[in-house]
């Protein structure tokens, strides 16, 4: 019992002892970005630019910016493209002519209409139910949608690589081989051989891959095999090469061969590519149009769109205020 007392007598006093230093509970009140950066112990001094950086992004109410390039003569011209899932318009009135043997850029945030677009230029998207097209997509003066217009060899003259590498589960040789096989681009086997080699050269795998091309294509890194879809591509010798994100799942090695095979290829192709990476579209580019909300807002060149554009849309997407 005397220890029991004890115990009762000691909880009462620790009850009633005064604390010392203790922390007074504070009311919760929700804190400012601007406020929680200031507060921080390791808050770096930020510019209001940054800060208004998550801010909202009105609605572009400008006309979009139709660029005619001087000069040669467009390989692609698009004129007053609308495009149509069902009842739903993701592309609007774009107008963009595309010159020979340059690399142009569609940047923009996700879901504004830049692989839709890159798609449109092969016709891939006729494969989705309720797709249209309105408007007019012309490849050196023919329109692509016109009925006479057959899409399997426009594909061939319009070559694509995708996001995702996704080499057939065929050996290196074959994977290349395939588009010549079935098109009956080669004559002789020594000729099928010979192309081979010629696209792996082209897209720098050749000495990767000489001494081991009938082993499994899927056995091959990443990089690798993004490069050998390109190598496939470069095959059938098309005019025109479709790259919607090629590197965006690479590491910055593999990234670096491809942009440098990227800009090595412009001198035999008209190039287009879709990228988030605004870096990459500065480095790889001699155009960029900008795509916002199904709507071409602006394309120039690129050393203009980065330093110098048009529009204020443009400006604080490529200083990365928004996207």
């Amino acid at each position: 019992m005397a220890t029991l007392e004890r115990r009762e007598q000691r909880r009462h006093s620790d009850r009633c002892r005064p604390t010392i230093g203790a922390i007074t509970p504070r009311k919760y009140e929700p804190e400012s970005n601007f406020t929680r950066l200031k507060n921080s112990d390791y808050a770096q001094p930020v510019s209001w630019d940054v800060i208004q950086m998550a801010a909202p992004v009105p609605t572009p109410t400008m006309t979009p910016t139709a660029f005619v390039p001087a000069g040669a003569a467009a390989k692609i011209d698009v004129r007053q493209m609308h495009f149509y899932y069902g009842p739903r318009r993701v592309l609007d009135n774009v107008t963009l002519q595309i010159r020979p043997h340059e690399v142009t850029a569609l940047i923009g945030p996700s879901g504004c209409g830049k692989s839709t677009f890159l798609r449109s230029i092969n016709r891939m998207n006729d494969i989705v139910p309720g797709a249209r097209v309105e408007g007019s997509i012309c490849i050196d003066g023919q329109d692509i949608y016109a009925p006479s217009v057959d899409p399997v060899d426009l594909r061939r003259r319009v070559g694509m690589v995708f996001q995702k590498s996704n080499p057939f589960p065929k050996s290196i040789f074959e994977n290349v081989a395939y588009g010549l096989r079935i098109n009956r681009l080669a004559r002789s086997r020594e000729e099928l051989g010979g192309r081979v080699e010629s696209s792996l050269k082209s897209a720098a795998l050749w000495d990767e891959v000489k001494d081991r091309l009938h082993t499994s294509a899927l056995a091959l890194s990443g990089g690798q095999q993004q490069r050998l879809c390109i190598a496939r591509a470069l095959a059938v010798e098309p005019d025109i090469l479709l790259m919607d994100e090629p590197a965006s799942a690479l590491d910055p090695i593999a990234t670096q061969r491809i942009e440098e095979l990227v800009y090595q290829l412009k001198a035999r192709y008209t190039i287009v590519i879709v990228t988030h990476n605004m870096q990459q579209a500065a480095r790889v580019s001699d155009v960029t149009a900008f795509f916002w909300l199904g709507k071409l807002i602006e394309c120039d060149r690129t050393n203009k769109i980065f330093t110098a554009p048009s529009q204020k849309l443009t400006e604080d997407y490529v200083t990365g205020r928004f996207g």
